[in-house]
């Protein structure tokens, strides 16, 4: 099982925080994709999974261009084989939610103070100014943040990739659309410890094509929102039928 990656930019030149991300691609062994001049984002992640030399086992990393992983590479690595080896598991990533409501919103506030979301990630330009988000617990959820994914080819070859019909932007909601197709297949998405810096705070106030995607993609899964994993709530406590891979850490 081989790792690859694709990371798609639209800048001309790389900056220096994707330049260090290749180098800890490499330390890692695996193989890395830059995406330039694309016309959207699902064209190039499309086109580029068809571009590797990968086999359908092979795990796939979809991620943005400005993070940084702070995970050791060789934990790193062996994270994404131990949970992406199980034929059920669909997407891994580092921050979702076990309760999608039909607003669309993955972090919507009120779940959020339910106690419905997973998963953490850093913010901020270098690791001296970088601050924590702390959305919950590691675990199953239903759909994940697109700053970091990762899947087996099969699994990727197996949902729709192109840009769905009634969607205006080329560049948002990308995530949420194929991570939900894997949930609606019964396959189980997780978060994972990974700690990763992440130099954009996901600003969206100007992001039309953002809200219109939402809109679409809502109007699209209606019958299937809102939707929640398999998971108890008990005084508070999440309790997981299925915790793998702590003995990684």
């Amino acid at each position: 099982m081989k790792i690859y990656s694709l990371t798609c930019t639209r800048s001309s030149d790389l900056p220096e925080t994707t330049l260090n991300l290749l180098e800890y691609f490499e330390r890692c062994n695996i193989e890395s994709k830059i995406l330039t001049g694309q016309k959207s984002i699902f064209d190039a992640y499309n086109n580029g999974i068809d571009e590797l030399n990968a086999d359908f086992d092979d795990i796939i990393i979809l991620c943005h261009d400005d993070i940084e992983i702070l995970t050791d590479p060789k934990v790193f690595t062996q994270l994404l084989k131990e949970s992406l080896s199980k034929s059920d598991v669909g997407f891994v990533g580092i921050a979702g939610t076990r309760v999608f409501t039909d607003s669309g919103v993955w972090w919507d506030g009120q779940q959020w103070k339910a106690g419905s979301h997973s998963g953490y990630v850093h913010h901020g330009k270098d690791l001296q100014t970088m601050s924590e988000t702390h959305f919950g617990p590691i675990s199953e959820v239903v759909v994940m943040d697109g700053v970091f994914l990762a899947a087996t080819k099969r699994t990727l070859r197996s949902i729709q990739l192109n840009k769905p019909k009634g969607f205006n932007g080329d560049w948002d909601f990308y995530d949420i659309f194929f991570t939900f197709q894997t949930y609606l297949k019964k396959m189980k998405n997780y978060t994972l410890p990974i700690q990763i810096r992440h130099e954009s705070i996901g600003e969206l106030a100007g992001r039309d094509s953002w809200h219109k995607n939402r809109e679409a993609f809502c109007k699209m899964m209606n019958k299937h929102l809102p939707a929640r994993n398999r998971v108890q709530v008990n005084s508070g406590e999440i309790r997981q039928s299925f915790e793998p891979w702590t003995s990684l850490l």
